[in-house]
């Protein structure tokens, strides 16, 4: 029950008596709001700046001209001894390509399934039952000397109340009521005013048990309403567990005893049979919410979270054509949606906000039971068998972590990129040896033509490169300069040297 608070009246807010134009006293500004003199460097600082830059230049410098092409150049086949090999290097990198596609969408397919909140729907069966004790009909004696024919001992009863899920355990679903009654399971007994009102013994020290979904796991709080008929003061057999705050129910995490048993048992004193109801508050992460009937018309769900509701709401939307054709942002209101949002438009960035007044904590679950102490329904007690539908984390999630947060990963990345690199270098060095095959094999065909050719053209490139050329204008503007095309100079080796060069230069 909330505290209730006497609501005392506010008093507003009074100014000080200050005139407008006089200065209130107290600290005044620290710093002048002007531009404040820098401290002039030492000349170890200005060195240290100048070798930091310096290193930071040559590495952007060695950056740029590592090599990067790993892909063969054209007519290599042409002068190895195995043609093929060649070849076999093409198909291993489209191969490679292939791979490399499929494992980055396979890991953002396992990326958005980790970060996805996906439930499975279980049943967990709850049995209840009670015992007897020390009833008139067990054989309490009395003392015939005296004149208190009263029992020796008050009469009392234990109510348990035990739940497991049937996917986790084959064996549960077999279970009868003598098979539960020496389960290893942990116990709450909360009792009346002669014990402690709540207690829970240990759970089992075993890492299997910890990190199966327990009882506990399921609700936020669980309480007994007695039939107040019976009692003049109802309050003496209320019966309520409360989840200790800050305790979760992580697959794995070690959690308090009082929020991880399987057994709920309390005891108290009587001789009659009782009519309970036995509430169970469900506790889910994240929250889900009862929807009004007019949300609930709308996204065809009476139940759900607060981010189903909108993506809910937002597909109505898209899929009955509803956003504004110049504006997307906004939408129109059908007779359905003028429930939910109360207008006839509204904006697409505030459907959270149209959802929040429609969403409603979900009632308790509500089991009723009888508690009989009579002695006719001990000689074979049945218990009360209830299924309730709880929603447990999908196993797959928890499986698909360790895949994320492999460390492996990271050096599995490091040693491909340093392969990458040897790669890429061996590529350059092909690339190099087949320049000089050509130019030998040139060479060795006519060498006295070859040589008075690429006299020439170093000739010519290296007036270029030096900006002599310029004043030749039968040179640079003559056809051979001007003509492009695949068969022209621009095309040529010599040309993409001398750029590549003329680039690299320090200006």
């Amino acid at each position: 029950m909330q505290q209730q608070y006497r609501a005392y009246a506010q008093q507003a807010p009074q100014r000080s008596p200050h005139p407008p134009n006089q200065r209130r006293g107290g600290i005044g500004p620290m710093m002048s709001s002007g531009p404040h003199p820098s401290v002039p460097l030492t000349q170890a600082q200005i060195a240290q700046q100048q070798q930091a830059q310096a290193h930071a230049s040559e590495l952007a410098k060695r950056r740029s001209r590592k090599p990067t092409d790993k892909n063969i150049p054209d007519g290599v086949e042409d002068c190895i001894v195995d043609p093929d090999g060649v070849k076999r290097y093409v198909e291993l990198r489209d191969i490679e390509r292939l791979i490399d596609a499929t494992i980055t969408r396979k890991r953002l397919d396992v990326l958005d399934d980790a970060r996805r909140s996906s439930k499975l729907r279980k049943t967990l069966r709850i049995w209840i039952s009670n015992t007897a004790e020390d009833q008139i009909w067990q054989g309490n004696s009395l003392n015939a000397d005296s004149f208190d024919f009263t029992p020796a001992m008050e009469a009392f009863y234990r109510v348990k109340i035990e739940g497991y899920l049937l996917d986790e355990d084959d064996d549960v679903a077999d279970l009868t009521k003598n098979d539960l009654t020496g389960h290893t399971a942990s116990t709450i007994s909360p009792v009346d005013k002669h014990e402690e009102s709540s207690s829970v013994q240990k759970a089992a020290g075993t890492e299997t048990n910890q990190k199966k979904h327990r009882f506990s796991h399921f609700f936020q709080s669980i309480s007994v309403d007695f039939d107040r008929s019976r009692f003049r003061n109802g309050s003496e057999q209320s019966v309520e567990w409360r989840r200790p705050e800050g305790s979760q129910n992580q697959a794995g995490s070690i959690m308090a005893a009082e929020a991880d048993f399987d057994e709920f048992t309390f005891k108290r004193n009587g001789d009659e049979n009782m009519n309970i109801t036995i509430n169970l508050q469900r506790h889910e992460s994240p929250e889900r919410y009862q929807l009004t009937p007019e949300l609930a018309q709308v996204v065809d769900m009476n139940e759900a979270t607060q981010h189903e509701a909108v993506m809910a709401l937002w597909e109505y939307i898209r899929l009955s054509g509803l956003q504004e054709d110049e504006e997307r942002r906004n939408f129109r209101c059908d007779n359905y949606l003028k429930k939910v949002i109360g207008r006839d438009s509204g904006v697409i960035p505030m459907l959270s906000e149209y959802v929040m007044p429609h969403l409603r904590p979900l009632p308790p679950i509500c089991l009723p039971y009888t508690i009989r102490v009579d002695e006719e329904f001990h000689r074979s007690p049945q218990p009360t068998v209830y299924d309730v539908q709880v929603l447990v984390e999908d196993p797959i999630r928890a499986n698909l972590r360790p895949l994320l947060n492999n460390p492996q990963y990271a050096a599995t990345l490091k040693q491909i990129t340093m392969l990458d690199e040897q790669l890429a270098r061996l590529v350059q060095a092909i690339s190099m040896s087949k320049a000089k095959h050509s130019f030998f094999s040139s060479l060795s065909e006519d060498p006295a033509n070859f040589v008075k050719s690429w006299l020439s053209s170093q000739k010519r490139d290296l007036e270029i490169i030096m900006g002599e050329a310029a004043s030749d204008a039968e040179n640079v503007a003559g056809d051979e300069w001007r003509r492009g095309g695949n068969s022209s100079v621009w095309n040529s080796q010599n040309a993409r040297e001398s750029v590549n060069v003329l680039l690299s230069r320090q200006r």
